[in-house]
């Protein structure tokens, strides 16, 4: 099976960075260049669209829109209208949220797992083109229907999940899940059998792509810099979580993740990544190269 290769560019960095970086990873011939809708710093669609309009041919990827902040209807205009512009080149996820986010914006509902069913049905039938009128808990909408969606076949939606609730979800309600960097290959492999409960319960049966976060670090200093980041993010327990070290230690955890049932792994640098470009540049370079 071949294995999808990517790079985040992370919202850590300021906005007018991602130009030079877009182009690198669309000259270099890296497949995916994943961006992150944080709060409070960069918004996904429209740095989504700033990087498909400098590129030509590199898949941008969305992961996550954060469904509280969102009125469906909006999500499912936004979308439509980046794949009518650059057919089969955006890819969006959209999840939950971080939860004490939304509490700060006023957006935090009572049951997540209830919105993120309700947004995913309603906005993948938008996208289908189908009018729609439903009174969900969360979601409500009254004969709504694009007047431009996208062109047959309806683009995939991700959806991001971490718990057993949500995993189930992405395989009932969603056309692929994104996996978050503290998912180690175990950790897929458990994802993947939830997803499975989830579609078979729904009666899916078209493939299900999934999506995998790699923290990686390269370069001088590489294994003080993972090894800070995981601890930072209280994950410095987790086993075979990250890799640090040359193209040939990173294209095997590539592969490790992708025998676990990762269909797309997303190359993550480390929030201090001291060469963001030149990081893109290694991976579309040097690991690609070593990924089956």
């Amino acid at each position: 099976m071949t294995t999808g290769l990517g790079a985040v560019f992370r919202p850590q960095l300021p906005p007018e960075r991602l130009r030079e970086l877009a182009w690198i990873a669309d000259e270099t011939g890296l497949e995916e260049l994943w961006l992150w809708e944080d709060c409070f710093r960069e918004g996904g669609l429209s740095t989504a669209a700033a990087a498909l309009a400098w590129t030509e041919r590199v898949r941008v990827g969305v992961g996550l829109l954060p469904v509280p902040l969102r009125n469906v209807a909006i999500t499912a205009m936004e979308v439509a209208s980046l794949h009518r512009m650059f057919p089969g080149r955006p890819v969006v996820g959209v999840g939950h949220g971080v939860q004490e986010w939304m509490g700060q914006v006023g957006a935090r509902v009572e049951s997540p797992v209830t919105l993120l069913r309700e947004h995913l049905h309603a906005l993948r039938a938008l996208l289908r083109g189908e009018r729609i009128t439903t009174e969900g808990r969360y979601v409500k909408l009254d004969d709504v229907a694009l007047d431009w969606p996208p062109a047959d076949p309806a683009p995939p939606v991700l959806a991001g999940a971490t718990g057993p609730r949500s995993l189930r979800l992405a395989g009932e309600a969603a056309d692929g899940t994104i996996l978050t960097a503290g998912t180690p290959p175990d950790g897929v492999r458990r994802a993947r059998q939830l997803i499975d409960e989830g579609r078979e319960s729904a009666g899916r049966t078209e493939p299900h792509k999934v999506v995998v976060y790699l923290l990686a670090a390269t370069g001088p200093g590489a294994a003080a810099r993972l090894r800070a980041e995981l601890v930072a993010e209280g994950l410095a327990s987790v086993q075979d979580l990250g890799v640090a070290g040359d193209a040939s230690a990173v294209a095997k955890a590539v592969q490790r993740l992708a025998d676990a049932g990762a269909d797309t792994v997303v190359l993550q640098p480390t929030g201090d990544e001291p060469d963001p470009e030149g990081f893109v540049r290694f991976a579309a370079e040097e690991v690609r190269p070593l990924v089956p």
